[in-house]
């Protein structure tokens, strides 16, 4: 339990310590008016990178590469392609997502709560409803997943490392493309895009040192959905351990503390986001992260360390369905 919550304080401090856990920042990236947001998750995911390959060779953990998400609709990956839109559609709408919800919670930002109340509402849709009509279509995937490719590695017939150190080197020449093309962020923050993201790569670094797990928000929102099922006596077998909801207590806990310490990074712009909008968004960006089978830190930033095709595809159609749904509510 101490590991969990340590992590999440380490992973929530950094969230606002960057700037990047401000609705400001990323409904503004997601717009493409400022890329603060994408500075700080690429750089998060290539530290990232080097942080969990490092766990892999010495052997501390053995992490499997993220599986992908069927539905039985149209593809073998239609979960990640369905639940990735979903989810930028979330964020767009919030201007949050699974994780940073949480920081903003602890740091104070009002349009958490209907956001955080969207997102228990969107767990309880999925564990109740959603999840066991998956569950067929994600056996049979699974079953098949020995024959297709699950890392970038796998795809080229590289080695882990080498397919590893490839994703890192793409992604720092996107970040130095960025610093150099693109608009910087105005808003406030304690430190630049670029170390931000290597503080959320520290965050990474205790959870597998503490845990020996990778990062990730979205199935706290699902456990919380089981408490309250088996609370109100609709469903009856064992409760979820309470590591997720740990963690996510940690998250709020750790925005809450660098808040406190350093008022001003949590005075930012605010953007004009409706109670609806926040809770419209919250349902829609857990919904499309359980579909998917993770979040924008569990796929975006932990599924990428891996080299797991799964993650590049639901993030992928995470900013495409965040910058579409971005661009109709801007219309």
């Amino acid at each position: 339990m101490a590991a969990a919550l340590l992590t999440g304080v380490a992973f929530g401090a950094a969230l606002v310590a960057s700037g990047v856990f401000q609705p400001a920042v990323i409904t503004a990236q997601l717009k493409l008016d400022d890329f603060r947001m994408l500075q700080s998750f690429l750089t998060a995911a290539a530290a990232s990178g080097i942080v969990v390959s490092a766990s892999q060779l010495s052997g501390h953990t053995k992490l499997p590469p993220r599986r992908y998400s069927s539905l039985g609709l149209f593809s073998f990956c239609d979960g990640n392609l369905i639940g990735g839109l979903l989810l930028g559609a979330g964020m767009a709408f919030s201007g949050s997502c699974p994780g940073t919800v949480l920081a903003q919670l602890g740091a104070g930002s009002s349009s958490s709560y209907a956001t955080l109340g969207g997102g228990i509402i969107g767990g309880l849709a999925w564990t109740g409803f959603l999840e066991p009509w998956t569950r067929s279509s994600a056996s049979q995937s699974s079953s098949q997943d020995a024959k297709r490719p699950l890392t970038v590695g796998e795809l080229l017939g590289l080695h882990p490392s080498m397919a590893a150190l490839l994703l890192q080197v793409l992604m720092s020449l996107a970040v130095l493309s960025l610093l150099t093309f693109t608009n910087q962020a105005s808003v406030q923050s304690l430190v630049p895009p670029v170390t931000g993201g290597l503080l959320i790569s520290g965050a990474q670094l205790v959870s597998l040192a503490l845990r020996r797990s990778t990062l990730g928000t979205s199935e706290a929102f699902e456990d919380v959905a089981q408490y309250i099922i088996q609370a109100v006596g609709l469903s009856k077998g064992p409760l979820p351990q309470g590591q997720n909801l740990i963690m996510a207590i940690g998250v709020a806990l750790g925005g809450f503390l660098i808040s406190m310490a350093y008022p001003s990074v949590a005075s930012g712009p605010r953007p004009a986001i409706s109670s609806t909008a926040s809770a419209f968004g919250g349902f829609l960006m857990v919904v499309g992260a359980r579909l998917a089978g993770g979040c924008t830190s569990g796929h975006g930033i932990s599924g990428t360390s891996l080299s797991s095709l799964s993650s590049l595809l639901t993030t992928g159609a995470m900013l495409a369905g965040g910058m579409a749904t971005a661009a109709f509510l801007s219309y």
